[in-house]
């Protein structure tokens, strides 16, 4: 495999070390870790929220900007996907599976454990939505864009290799292709690594929890092994078919299934109540967007330890999986201009996960308030199946759900595979077979080995650390686009106002 890089060879030594702690030790490899990742929180909880903060304005100042015309390509080239499609794919790969697990969960627990609000009461049921919309919204794709749009237009209207490390190019120069370029990348890949080895199995035991809602089958190591294999197998055969084929059809097949369960829910669920909320929270969240965006709460300490919890551990979340979304985002997203790419990234996302919790947030609430079942006494994996019991067509609603979930699953570990690849071929956009299955396997083989020791948890809050440095990394792409395209700006004589007219000079009329 002559075209792998160093990138590849340090990567898999890191993550074989973070997995033989992890297996040797779960204990204290998940208690060391909980202790830095606190400290990082504690700490620098302000700064997360100003840099996030930071990249939301800076992507909508590109596309107010006359430069959110300039085309992420050649001025001839134009989308290699539709834009429905194009859509099915960022939105897959971007948080597809977590909307599913989190759908009915997260707007529950702010419920029952609100920021500021008593348990239970309407004005949590409030805040529980608007802080959900924080979290999964603007905020969110805001980070994932930054990389993702970094990428695409050094790589397709610089020509540059599709490397993190060659987006900062302009303002490092040539040091970049030196050590300090190698370590760039291989922080990127090792947050992909880790992100998607937690995501394969913390999604293997809610379809392990739905199989058991299902069928009865017992929740266990077992049958989470045999979940992963054949997600393995699938994700593998979808990988060697190339990204124009595999990707493309699952991500499709992923959003055809979830307008699918979408529409159920919102038809069996409490209709008239979810269209309520829905308008009433998203006028909550657009009024307090601000404020949300800068809370930090230094003197009440009870708040200050939800707002670690949730919005600063999302926000390192978000950062530690924008270069394995942002890398597959940007090489899907050829052709398209800048404004159109920020539109579609920053907004049509977030709409459909406003909506998404809107039906399952609400739907989950009402069963919780009308005591028909404690949703709080179940485990995460399972609370949606628990949902689902309480409504008509539970069982059809649970076979599209675990469906959904499996083919977002095998979706963003065949993202996965062409990201990490690309990344260990030195940008290759279309990196051999081999070396996409080399890394299928690998991040099966870790999630697995986590699973069975229970090491799993201490890997995610490795991850969470690794965003730290990698949040510096974000804010220089960040000066490097800005520094390349305003020098762009003024070569194609883009302007950020119009030329004032001339007024008509008026003609004297004759006496």
């Amino acid at each position: 495999m002559k075209k792998i890089s160093s990138v590849f060879w340090i990567t898999l030594a890191l993550v074989a070390i973070a997995v033989i702690f992890g297996v040797a030790a779960p204990e204290n490899f998940k208690i060391i870790t909980e202790e830095v990742q606190s400290w990082i929180t504690n700490t620098f909880g302000w700064y997360y929220l100003i840099v996030v903060s930071v990249f939301v304005i800076f992507c909508i100042f590109l596309i107010a900007s006359p430069i959110g015309s300039i085309r992420l390509g050649k001025p001839e080239d134009r989308p290699e996907f539709s834009t429905s499609t194009w859509f099915a794919m960022l939105f897959s790969a971007g948080m597809g599976i977590g909307l599913v697990f989190w759908g009915a969960a997260e707007p529950m627990y702010h419920f029952m454990s609100p920021p500021i609000a008593e348990p239970g009461t309407n004005q949590a049921f409030k805040d529980a939505m608007r802080y959900t919309y924080f979290h999964w919204g603007i905020h969110a794709w805001s980070i994932y864009a930054v990389v993702a749009l970094a990428l695409a237009y050094f790589k397709f209207r610089k020509g540059t290799p599709g490397l993190i490390s060659a987006t900062l190019e302009p303002i490092l120069g040539d040091k970049v292709k030196g050590p300090l370029g190698t370590i760039i990348d291989v922080l990127a890949v090792f947050a992909t690594v880790v992100g998607v080895a937690t995501t394969l199995g913390f999604g293997a035991t809610q379809i392990n929890g739905g199989l058991s809602y299902l069928f009865g089958i017992e929740v266990n190591f077992t049958v989470q092994l045999i979940i992963i294999a054949i997600v393995t197998v699938l994700f593998m055969i979808s990988a060697w078919s190339g990204l124009g084929k595999g990707i493309k059809i699952l991500s499709n097949t992923n959003m055809v299934l979830a307008i699918a369960l979408f529409i159920l829910m919102f038809i069996l669920g409490p209709t008239l109540l979810i269209l309520n909320i829905f308008t009433d929270t998203l006028g909550m969240y657009i009024q307090r967007i601000i404020q949300m965006s800068f809370t930090i709460a230094p003197l009440n300490p009870e708040h200050r330890s939800w707002i670690n919890g949730w919005t600063i551990f999302y926000w390192a979340w978000w950062i530690s999986w924008s270069p394995f979304v942002g890398i597959f985002i940007a090489r899907v997203s050829k052709g398209r201009t800048i404004r159109e790419f920020l539109i579609g990234v920053l907004l049509m996302p977030a709409i459909v996960s406003f909506l998404w919790f809107s039906v399952f947030g609400t739907s989950a609430i009402n069963v919780q308030t009308s005591g028909a079942i404690d949703l709080m006494s179940l485990g995460t994996e399972q609370m949606l199946f628990a949902v689902f019991s309480e409504y008509n067509f539970s069982i059809i609603l649970t076979v599209v759900a675990i469906i959904l979930i499996s083919t977002f699953f095998i979706t963003s570990a065949d993202s996965a595979t062409f990201v990490l690849g690309m990344q260990t071929t030195y940008g290759s956009l279309t990196p051999p077979s081999r070396v996409k299955l080399t890394w299928g396997v690998a991040q099966s083989t870790v999630a697995v080995i986590l699973l069975y020791s229970g090491g799993l948890q201490g890997l995610q809050n490795a991850l969470i650390i690794a965003a730290f440095p990698f949040s510096i990394i974000m804010l220089l792409m960040v000066l490097s686009l800005y520094k390349s395209l305003t020098k762009e700006q003024k070569e194609l004589g883009l302007m950020i106002l119009p030329k004032p007219r001339k007024k008509p000079e008026k003609k004297l009329e004759k006496k």
